[in-house]
């Protein structure tokens, strides 16, 4: 039998994020230690789709998502259009800035992701959003 102290430190740190209640920035931090962690990804994937999840999460989770994309082809498939998503929520604009500017990594590979990101870098979209998703076609050789 596996005692708990002998799982993995990401592990450990995922089951902690579990416990916490809703609002907790723990959960930003716990995120924030996840990072560079590949066997983390599947579940920072998983919180930044959860539009009900903590915005700041969502937010830590969209940046180590941006620094370090998936190597795995189906997993960095849902990480963009996780991000997508969360670029396409009209509730949370700080969520939405984030999401435009880790997107970058993920246009080349998803059309629908480049035409998201075109679209939120025209008119009428909010400034910040418009200047991430800028950023992100820049980064990713399409603008």
């Amino acid at each position: 039998m596996t005692h708990p102290d002998d799982a993995d430190p990401a592990q450990r740190l995922i089951a902690e994020y579990r416990a916490l209640p809703a609002e907790s920035d723990r959960k930003r931090e716990i995120i924030a230690a996840l990072d560079g962690d590949a066997a983390a990804q599947p579940f920072l994937v998983s919180v930044l789709a959860d539009a009900g999840e903590y915005d700041l999460a969502r937010v830590e989770c969209a940046t180590v998502l941006r620094l370090w994309p998936p190597a795995d082809p189906g997993l960095r498939h849902r990480a963009g259009r996780a991000l997508l998503a969360a670029l396409n929520d009209p509730e949370e604009d700080l969520v939405r800035q984030y999401a435009a500017m880790a997107l970058g990594p993920y246009a080349a590979a998803d059309p629908a992701v480049t035409e998201a990101l075109i679209a939120a870098a025209g008119a009428g979209e909010d400034p910040l959003v418009q200047a991430c998703a800028r950023s992100a076609l820049k980064e990713a050789g399409l603008a």
